[in-house]
């Protein structure tokens, strides 16, 4: 177990990308979905730290190895006309989760959104995970119920490009 004192929370290098990675793949295990990770450790490294990185990522350590990570990318609000993070992914391994890492991470991420004057912080959570659940209303992040998501895959971006096969 992790003492949250005794945790440093730090933006990832690209030293930590293949334990970022490794992370996705527990974090894709986790959420019932152990084959959906497509993205490799070349992938993150370039959406990192590219020369203009299209995400950002936080990583918490504990005794120098990295224990939990959130990874982010900026949103915009039309109607507010700013700035917001949307939270791709966050988390904490197994063993040290119910420390107040998660709650490190997301504080952490709070005051980066403070700094830069984003005016919101957003992100999924699956229907069944009640312990997430549970811990987000605990921070006080409001559920979101009146919408519900849509996705375009590859296949129907292409589709809807004019470029795709049919679909049916």
């Amino acid at each position: 177990m992790t003492n949250p004192q005794e945790a440093f929370i730090r933006p990832a290098t690209p030293a930590d990308v293949p334990a970022i990675w490794d992370m996705i793949v527990e974090l894709a295990v986790y959420e019932l979905e152990p084959d959906a990770v497509a993205a490799t450790a070349a992938d993150i490294d370039r959406a990192l730290f590219a020369t203009h990185p299209s995400a950002f990522a936080i990583i918490a350590e504990s005794e120098g190895h990295p224990v939990g990570f959130a990874l982010w990318f900026p949103s915009f609000s039309t109607w507010e006309g700013r700035c917001g993070m949307w939270l791709e992914d966050l988390y904490v391994r197994p063993s040290h989760r119910k420390t107040g890492l998660g709650r490190a991470l997301l504080s952490h991420l709070a005051n980066i959104c403070v700094e830069q004057g984003l005016t919101r912080m957003e992100w999924w959570v699956l229907n069944w995970n009640h312990l997430a659940k549970d811990f987000y209303d605990r921070i006080g992040a409001e559920p979101m119920d009146e919408w519900t998501r849509r996705r375009l895959d590859v296949e129907g971006i292409t589709h809807l490009a004019g470029i795709g096969p049919e679909r049916g």
